[in-house]
């Protein structure tokens, strides 16, 4: 194993604790110069080729803001990149190919987005020689014989036309001035723009300001300039982010366009569904965030995500995860609900928002349920959870029993709390914050523990999010209301999540809304289904509660859309328009659970 000393900065004091790690190290009392506090910044600086990595300053650090971690012997030799001293190591790069769509999966700070900078030119490789970057000469030679070598020859001589779609499209009209219509013309080299706007459905933005759109509009425009530019590689991070389900679908298939005409095309993709679509190719990072991480090699795309959901790559042997992913293929029957069963009968209800209305059927909740809410951007699921929690009143009918205790994680999560995450958890979970139980049921599946003393301000937006769902199910309540909580996170910590909300649902003996777009984490958490109907932004239907595969049929049958189910994991995987499953399924009538 090769040792690497990450050393939290931003966490470190060294002038307010006596700088105890320097004083039990014992390289320093050897008389070695091991930790050495830089004159400039007060800072310690880690000397790797020195410390062995024997932990013992790991422990009496009171701020936690030292780790020592190893990374697989394997690829020692493979370093690409390293920021800089005791800072993040990437292993491996993925391959671009001319007409393959390249997918990448894996944790959040694995360095996906470190990955897609490299190829983008945006950042240059150093091969982990931070301190005397080599020059394109060795970088070349480096990786000849590999796909590689030509993709950084022609970036060298500057014959590679990239173009890039960040991760964070909301500081896009940072960037951006104007309305849509004049952004999208102007970057429009490949004479597409009337045929996207119709296909990503931008038609009632287009004499909107860029500044004034929504996240999932932004997404939609980002994606739309993204293909308009005419390159020879299309980079895209985290495409589907903000979209519901049949935006997500509409994007896959622009992409798809892209690798259609001979362009090398690589997205970093969290919702497995989407990826299934969208690549030829899946790559897997795993390693351990923020201190190292290694790229798998590419492989087919069924047998990629089957490995990321097993945990384990076999040519490598190596294994990631301690347990393997499964999904159940279990559509229940409908269910007649007594009343001791019963947590919450809400009343057919009607809410007026400017020009939108939404309509509620009305419905009922029971014990140890999870209930999941499924429906298109604009149709009014965050209005129906809203009124559920009584932040806002129905303009008809009766509004649910406000004797009831709700606990809510609104869908645009706000960093406004002065404090750390444990003053916020602790607040919000009162005496069980000391319980060992909390632990296990809330700190360690969402891996919370290293942000605990962190200020909630200076969490990023994922971060923030495990927060959010952590303070929302650390309440004492009888209904669990979540809007879009895989909002920002990885596939595995979606999974994570989605087993923490049903055994915190069944273990008390409560109920939950899930709000939730990412179609696997919908059948994953679901005991039954919501569907909302209508037409986005004007008017909205909440139908009844009813069982899943009622529920699912009435959803995608909207849309038009086929799943299977892949033998291996039993994961949901979308099947081709026009397709022979596609075919069959429709005439059945089964959308989703196939018989």
């Amino acid at each position: 194993m090769v040792r690497v000393v990450i050393l939290l900065r931003d966490r470190c004091k060294p002038k307010d604790c006596g700088k105890p790690c320097i004083k039990y190290c014992p390289r320093v009392r050897a008389g070695d110069e091991t930790i050495v506090i830089n004159p400039d910044d007060g800072l310690p600086y880690v000397a790797e080729n020195l410390c062995s990595g024997e932990g013992i300053c790991v422990k009496k650090c009171p701020f936690g803001a030292l780790r020592v971690v190893n990374t697989p012997e394997a690829v020692g030799g493979e370093l690409t990149h390293r920021y800089g001293p005791n800072t993040f190591e990437l292993y491996r790069l993925p391959i671009p190919r001319p007409g393959k769509v390249t997918g990448l999966v894996g944790p959040n700070g694995a360095g996906k987005t470190t990955a897609l900078k490299i190829l983008a030119g945006e950042i240059k490789l150093n091969l982990g020689r931070y301190d005397n970057p080599p020059d394109w000469t060795e970088i070349v030679r480096f990786y000849r014989g590999s796909e590689l070598q030509a993709y950084f020859e022609k970036m060298e001589g500057k014959k590679l036309k990239i173009v890039h779609k960040p991760q964070y499209i909301t500081k896009l009209p940072i960037a951006v001035k104007g309305e849509v219509k004049d952004l999208l013309h102007k970057v429009d080299e490949r004479n597409v723009t009337t045929r996207l706007v119709k296909d990503l459905e931008l038609t009632g933005v287009l004499e909107r300001d860029v500044g004034v759109l929504s996240g999932g509009e932004l997404q939609r425009v980002a994606v739309a300039a993204t293909i308009e530019r005419d390159a020879d590689v299309y980079l895209f991070d985290e495409p589907s982010s903000y979209l519901d389900v049949k935006e997500r679908i509409v994007v896959a298939k622009s992409i798809r366009e892209l690798a259609n005409a001979g362009k090398m095309v690589v997205t970093v993709e969290h919702d497995l569904a989407m990826l299934d679509l969208l690549s030829d190719y899946v790559c897997i990072f795993y390693g351990d965030a923020g201190a190292f991480g290694v790229i798998s090699h590419p492989y087919g795309v069924r047998e990629g995500i089957n490995a990321y959901l097993d945990g384990y790559i076999a040519d490598e042997n190596v294994r990631f995860r301690t347990e393997s992913v499964r999904f159940d293929v279990r559509p229940s029957p409908p269910t007649t609900i007594t009343v001791e069963e019963m947590i919450l009968k809400f009343e057919p209800m009607e809410k007026k928002l400017g020009g939108f209305t939404l309509s509620v059927d009305g419905g009922e909740i029971r014990k140890s349920e999870t209930i999941g809410i499924l429906g298109p951007n604009g149709i009014g699921k965050t209005t129906f959870v809203k009124l559920l929690a009584s932040i806002i009143e129905p303009d008809e009918g009766n509004p649910p029993d406000k004797k009831m205790k709700v606990s809510y994680k609104p869908q645009y999560l706000s960093a406004d709390f002065d404090g750390t995450v444990t003053e916020l958890l602790r607040d919000a979970a009162g005496k069980n914050f000391s319980a060992g139980a909390y632990d296990s049921e809330i700190i360690s599946p969402l891996e919370l523990r290293p942000l605990l003393d962190r200020p909630i301000k200076e969490l990023s937006g994922g971060e923030l999010q495990k927060v959010a769902i952590a303070a929302c199910l650390s309440r004492e309540a009888d209904i669990y209301l979540l809007d879009e909580p895989s909002a920002y996170i990885d596939a595995e910590s979606r999974l994570a999540v989605a087993r923490m909300i049903r055994r915190t649902v069944e273990k008390r003996g409560v109920a939950a809304f899930v709000v939730e777009h990412d179609i696997m984490i919908v059948d994953w958490i679901s005991d039954r289904l919501m569907v909302f109907a209508g037409e986005p932004s004007r008017k909205g239907e909440a139908l009844s509660p009813t069982d899943l595969r009622t529920g699912m049929n009435s959803f995608l049958r909207r849309l038009g859309i086929t799943y299977r189910r892949d033998i291996h994991t039993g994961r949901p995987r979308v099947n081709k328009e026009n397709s022979r499953l596609d075919v069959e399924q429709k005439a059945k009538g089964e959308y989703y659970y196939v018989a």
